[in-house]
């Protein structure tokens, strides 16, 4: 289906759009369970971005060799799992790697690039409404679709106090398009108050099938977010963010953009191919054009087979049941 068109609507307000591509969403239920049939019975919610173009045909990621690409450490392991077992995390801890250092160049016209996005609730911020902002972070920036793959299928692990336990495979809850972009809210020039949106529409579920877990997840059929960059230097509120060897080495002159500040624009999104790269989602609109003045515009699904024409299927199989993204039921 590919990353669609935009079409800038009014002069006001200025907007630059720094990259284009396809975005998917899943969750996966609780640990022992078959199915989910609530937000009460989901363990994670993920988000995968595939930049296919930009201001820039290359865009600079982590090195392949750094140790970190596509090497899935567990670092998500349940909440439920790590209660069970202090023991079984100390031991895992030692095996956590750093974030991934060196820089290599990827063309994203004639390579897939994927992030693989954790956050850290079960939800994306309500769009129609003002909220606290939401954490997340990438947990595994790639160019083989396999390794996203074995990320979300399902897992077998062996804790302490219980046993065998078994992660369920994640459930593909949706597809779309997306723009990460700069955001000038006043005419006064590109000095005065820029900050960077990740917005997105959705091409699956169709609007006409029901949205009942994309609902119960707040993923809305298009959304505007404000995206900021922490700090990897700065210190995290206590039990809070990811620990001082898994949070994301950047490279100087990324590092040198960020400063002293806590938090920064996502300005280049290249802050997001580094593993263990930390961000917070702020709420911004559930309509792009009347806040961005911006209409995106995914390709029409009219193949009455969607399943032939899902890029997320395409990509990543049918790891599980696709009656979320079909249906848009629970499963």
């Amino acid at each position: 289906m590919g990353e669609g068109e935009e079409t800038k609507t009014r002069e006001e307000p200025k907007v630059e759009i720094q990259e284009r591509g396809e975005i998917f969403f899943f969750y996966r239920p609780k640990v022992n369970h078959d199915e989910a049939h609530s937000v009460d019975e989901v363990q994670r919610l993920y988000i995968v971005l595939r930049p296919e173009s930009g201001e820039r045909e290359e865009e600079e990621k982590q090195s392949s060799d750094s140790g970190k690409e596509g090497a899935f450490n567990k670092s998500e392991t349940t909440e439920e799992a790590q209660q069970e077992s202090h023991a079984d995390d100390e031991k895992e801890e030692e095996k956590k790697k750093e974030g991934g250092k060196g820089i290599e160049k990827v063309n994203i016209v004639k390579k897939p690039l994927m992030r693989f996005i954790v956050m850290g609730r079960k939800s994306l911020p309500d769009t129609s409404k003002r909220s606290r902002p939401y954490w997340g972070f990438v947990e595994i920036v790639t160019t083989k679709p396999e390794d996203i793959k074995k990320a979300l299928s399902e897992e077998q692990y062996e804790t302490a106090t219980r046993g065998t336990r078994v992660k369920p495979a994640a459930r593909p809850l949706a597809e779309g398009v997306y723009r990460i972009l700069r955001h000038y809210p006043t005419s006064e020039g590109k000095g005065k108050a820029m900050h960077t949106h990740l917005v997105y529409k959705l091409e699956l579920p169709l609007p006409e099938e029901k949205h009942e877990p994309q609902d119960s997840m707040n993923v809305e059929p298009e959304g505007s977010l404000i995206i900021q960059i922490k700090n990897p230097e700065q210190a995290a509120p206590p039990n809070a963010g990811l620990q001082s060897k898994r949070k994301a080495t950047f490279p100087a002159h990324l590092q040198g953009q960020i400063g002293s500040h806590r938090f920064v624009a996502a300005d280049p999104p290249d802050f997001l191919n580094y593993e263990g790269c930390e961000f917070i989602l702020i709420s911004a609109s559930d309509n792009i054009d009347a806040e961005l003045g911006l209409d995106v515009k995914p390709e029409d699904m009219t193949d009455e087979n969607y399943k032939s024409c899902s890029d997320l299927v395409n990509m990543f199989g049918e790891i599980s049941s696709i009656k979320p993204l079909i249906e848009g039921t629970w499963a």
